[in-house]
């Protein structure tokens, strides 16, 4: 049976102090090679493999209120994706599937056979398809506002102008992180498409997630985003799934929880009020509490795949991931 989880409460943010602020991170990092070019890695902990993959502009410091808690009874590998954060950008173009491959590479390479795996956001997209493409690698996967659905019938041409004007500006605040991050008033605007809260995360919290901002893969992981079809193949995935949304997610819209539930086999499914786009760090008490509780689950037999289709998305839904 799995553990009980604590009752939602209004907390938000992380209560007290944050373990991760006490870890020496340059002593867990590495590097490992992919296809010829490095790819920076955090791995902490011992355990069963749990695997965790940030979203479009985003790096391996999304995780950073998550990685501690799991390190105690997991080896966490936390990676940075090509073209984000430190890693730079693969010789093939960025694309979902070649996303999904590079993840197997990583484990080839830090001899895992399967794991755990968590996406948030675009990450959840690319977490699909690694279990749909290479089922024996997951055995359980978690999708925090997922990207992959709504993604189907956006205006791309539109979307993509806009991406392409977000990451200039992107590119030239990066350097003005640091003092962004100090004041409230400016997390507030940084991170309100993300966060239902920017000013109640904490200032290094903040600086830490602004550093995903203004990296070369950008656009082009948005372009990806927008044309890699999964809605039709979901059914295929077989490992027990946990789809997690922020009721105030203004990146995808909510109703694509529904979505993942409809099409995803064995799938649970679950909606938090007053939260955004990232719960794992907007919520992470109760987050942290909920993916123990998952992970801690005995497995039980699959159900049959349902017979019913995702209700179709609406054209025209803005997407970033």
């Amino acid at each position: 049976m799995a553990r009980d989880v604590p009752p939602f409460h209004d907390g938000y943010g992380a209560q007290g102090r944050s373990a991760w602020l006490d870890i020496d991170w340059p002593a867990h990092q590495r590097w490992i090679d992919v296809d010829g070019v490095p790819a920076n890695v955090i791995e902490l902990g011992s355990g069963p493999p749990l695997l965790l993959v940030h979203g479009l502009s985003g790096c391996w410091q999304n995780w950073l209120e998550n990685i501690p808690h799991f390190a105690r009874t997991h080896r966490v590998i936390a990676v940075d994706l090509p073209g984000f954060g430190a890693s730079p950008m693969p010789r093939e173009p960025i694309s979902i599937a070649g996303y999904a491959r590079f993840m197997e590479q990583v484990c080839d390479a830090l001899s895992i056979d399967a794991a755990a795996v968590v996406g948030n956001s675009m990450g959840g997209h690319i977490a699909s398809e690694l279990a749909i493409a290479s089922p024996q690698r997951v055995e359980r996967l978690m999708l925090a506002s997922a990207a992959g659905i709504s993604a189907e019938l956006v205006q791309r041409d539109a979307v993509m102008t806009g991406g392409r004007v977000l990451a200039a500006i992107m590119t030239r605040t990066a350097a003005r992180h640091a003092s962004l991050a100090k004041r409230p008033g400016t997390r507030r605007i940084a991170l309100s498409f993300v966060a239902r809260h920017p000013d109640r995360l904490s200032a290094p919290l903040a600086h830490e997630l602004m550093q995903g901002a203004g990296k070369p893969g950008f656009v082009f992981a948005l372009e990806a985003v927008l044309t890699h079809r999964i809605s039709e193949r979901l059914p295929e995935i077989a490992c027990p799934t946990f789809v997690l949304w922020g009721e105030d997610d203004h990146v995808i819209p909510v109703r694509d929880a529904k979505r993942f539930g409809k099409l995803i086999p064995d799938v649970r499914v679950e909606v938090w009020p007053d939260t955004g786009h990232v719960a794992m760090l907007e919520r992470p008490e109760r987050f942290n509490a909920l993916l123990e509780s998952f992970l801690g689950e005995q497995p039980q037999a699959r159900p049959s795949q349902p017979d019913s289709p995702a209700e179709p998305a609406a054209a025209g839904d803005a997407l970033s991931a």
